[in-house]
């Protein structure tokens, strides 16, 4: 289908409105409007004019929506066909090819981002996963999706458009194959991992690629603690000859080969994937937990198939009270091991009060909402306070927030607060956003939701 206006309809912004527009964000609000010139349906393409008549822009129009158009092109621009499309994925792929080299599984339009408001699409392997949230798009599937296929060549298209925004354009949900052979299960591989996605009961369209660079910044982390250990690398003779062998406290050689790496705490796991990096980087043992049982199944599935099952334990629970579990066993730990302490030591411990050297966090959006950010800085300054507690000293934190409403000075400023509160230092060792596949673009701060910070943690009495 082709969205034509053969004499397109035009807005006029108001006069006293904002520059956001100039700054470079491509949607413009209901109330950022002073009138309606012509006829347009909604779905429809109009001119955006300043308040003097001048030509800014062309978009779609939604009028039930707060964002009542969102731009598509500088240029008038008579219809979003198929060609123009096809031209613009093809932008897309260029982009891709020239950024993410190497993996052919990732994202491949990014909606605004890539200049096409309202289109997410991701790659694994040769099927693409679509989602439509906008009424535009939505109206104009019968031009991009024979581009989408022309450009990329999949063996099949499948739609995850199940996402509530749709609901705010006057949508409703939808998923199923657009086209071709779509298995539900696919294997991709990033970064040399093999990972199993469920491109119809996966979160979103099935795994975040957006972390994809963040995964592997973990690296470092994840050796050189055999020496908390006692196990140091000492000359031996061996049947080869002499060599550097590793040797605990007792001056017995160590035969794990994971004598030197560390342990690691995987909240909200969903496919696994820190899990598998730490394995993959030399972690000695990962605890992999997620409250979804489908989410444990699907990442003991890629544990299984990366060969890790002997260092990976899985436990299905809520990460909020699991934290607070083991932290009330630590404490209920330090109150027995106290010289002065009233404790009645015969009745056993009700937690574990474990500790690991690395505790990552990369948890769903507490916020979706402006109205919902004081509950969400609740929510993260909770999680990370508790894991903070469980690290080893000098171990580090791993966390994220993929909530775009809870700006990057907000949530620095909610893991200092955490940390006052647990008593911690916290020495920041990267801070980082999404990965190249998820391009931001400039005057839009909407894009720029991921924050993501490694943190050597230790306590203040140490220091």
């Amino acid at each position: 289908m082709t969205l034509t206006t053969p004499t397109p309809a035009r807005i006029v912004l108001s006069r006293s409105r904002r520059p956001r527009f100039e700054q470079g964000h491509p949607w413009i609000y209901a109330n950022e409007i002073d009138r309606t010139e012509g006829e347009a349906l909604p779905g429809d393409l109009v001119e955006i004019r300043d308040h003097k008549g001048q030509y800014l822009a062309t978009g779609y129009w939604n009028p039930a929506s707060q964002i009542a158009v969102r731009v598509v092109s500088y240029q008038p621009l008579q219809a979003m066909d198929e060609e123009w499309f096809a031209r613009k994925f093809e932008q897309c792929a260029a982009y891709r090819r020239r950024f993410v080299q190497g993996e052919r599984s990732c994202r491949v339009v990014f909606g605004e981002a890539d200049f096409l408001p309202g289109l997410v699409v991701d790659r694994f392997e040769d099927v693409l996963v679509v989602q439509v949230l906008t009424l535009g798009m939505d109206r104009a599937r019968d031009a991009w999706l024979p581009a989408l296929v022309r450009t990329f060549s999949p063996k099949g298209v499948y739609e995850r458009s199940d996402v509530g925004v749709r609901t705010l354009e006057g949508l409703e949900e939808r998923t199923g194959v657009l086209y071709g052979d779509c298995p539900r299960l696919i294997e991709i591989e990033e970064n040399g991992l093999k990972v199993e996605v469920d491109i119809e009961g996966g979160q979103k369209t099935g795994y975040f690629f957006d972390q994809r660079e963040n995964r592997a910044a973990i690296e470092p982390l994840m050796t050189g603690w055999g020496a908390r250990s006692g196990v140091t690398l000492q000359e031996r003779e061996t049947e080869e000859g002499a060599k550097l062998v590793p040797v605990n406290a007792k001056g017995n050689p160590v035969t794990f080969p994971y004598w030197d790496g560390a342990t690691v705490l995987e909240c909200f796991a969903h496919t696994g994937s820190f899990t598998l990096h730490a394995c993959k980087y030399g972690a000695k043992k990962v605890t992999c937990l997620d409250v979804s049982a489908h989410a444990i199944e699907t990442a003991r599935r890629n544990v299984e198939r990366n060969g890790f099952s002997d260092r990976v334990e899985f436990v299905t629970a809520d990460a909020f009270e699991y934290l607070r579990q083991q932290v009330r066993g630590r404490e209920e730990r330090a109150a027995r091991g106290g010289a002065a302490a009233k404790v009645d030591t015969s009745k056993p411990l009700a937690s574990e009060g474990r500790t690991w050297d690395v505790v990552i966090l990369d948890p769903p959006a507490f916020a979706k909402t402006k109205r919902a950010v004081p509950g969400a800085i609740r929510g993260y300054k909770e999680i990370n306070l508790q894991a903070m507690k469980l690290i080893n000293e000098g171990g580090y934190l791993v966390t994220a927030s993929c909530s775009y409403h809870v700006r990057p000075d907000l949530f620095m400023e909610t893991l200092l607060e955490a940390a006052a509160d647990a008593g911690k230092t916290l020495r920041r060792i990267d801070w980082r956003g999404a990965g190249k596949d998820h391009p931001q673009l400039g005057g839009v701060e909407e894009g720029h939701y991921l924050k993501f910070g490694i943190f050597e943690v230790r306590s203040r009495k140490e220091i």
